[in-house]
């Protein structure tokens, strides 16, 4: 039997003009399937005008100018909407989707739904289960002792997966890669102890370890400064109206 790690999985990742989810906005996302491990992947991507600026900040991570996006871009009420079908195309498949740092891509694409379509990520899943697998909060709860970053590039480093084979790739659809092929490489690495569990399961269990982690977390800030953490996994709740 074909373990979960070797199976079909799919990868999301958005590029964005900050990192505020409740305000930012996506200028470009991937979808990365792959229907086992070492097989050509399928890649679709987006290009979006968001309709506001983007920060210097911004365009030096991901390289996208205000110029580029006008002349490139798409809107984004259809451009959203395609990516939450797809999304939602992958879940009633049955197939994971690896999200590093769920909780910022889903919920940005949540807000971004809200905001140009009056919907939301739950809405366009159409009651069909998110089976998320995030490398960042695996690798946090399977090594949680280990030194070092944890980064993509981190994570990339420490699990020696190389990237230079993928060529006319985005930003994105190296993000997305790269997650997907950590993700197996965690699975192998601790396949004592993951070929035990379902996708299904382990997006249960993340939820708890990623609580925890950030219980720990927010022990860690209250030390020194007003910085919070948010526990929830893979989607944040929406802000009440007089908060947001």
């Amino acid at each position: 039997m074909t373990c979960w790690y070797e199976g079909p999985l799919a990868a999301f990742d958005t590029e964005t003009t900050g990192v505020d989810v409740e305000e930012d906005r996506i200028v470009s996302a991937a979808l990365v399937v792959q229907d086992v491990a070492g097989a050509r992947p399928r890649v679709t991507r987006w290009l979006i005008d968001p309709g506001v600026p983007v920060p210097p900040a911004a365009t030096e991570v991901h390289g996208l100018t205000d110029d580029f996006l006008h002349r490139n871009g798409r809107w984004p009420a259809p451009a959203l909407d395609e990516m939450a079908r797809a999304l939602a195309g992958q879940c009633a498949s049955g197939r994971p989707l690896v999200v590093m740092d769920a909780p910022f891509d889903l919920t940005v694409l949540d807000r971004e739904l809200r905001r140009h379509r009056a919907s939301s990520l739950a809405e366009c899943l159409q009651n069909v289960p998110l089976c998320v697998l995030d490398p960042l909060v695996l690798d946090n709860h399977l090594d949680r002792y280990r030194k070092g970053g944890r980064t993509l590039a981190d994570l990339c480093a420490h699990y020696e997966i190389e990237l230079d084979g993928v060529r006319d790739a985005t930003g994105g659809e190296l993000a997305a890669q790269a997650a997907l092929d950590v993700v197996r490489a965690v699975g192998r690495r601790f396949s004592a102890r993951m070929e035990r569990l379902s996708a299904t399961e382990l997006h249960t269990l993340q939820a708890v370890w990623h609580a925890a982690q950030t219980r720990g977390q927010q022990t860690w800030f209250s030390r020194g400064g007003e910085e919070s953490t948010d526990p929830a996994w893979p989607l944040r709740p929406e802000l009440p109206a007089e908060a947001a």
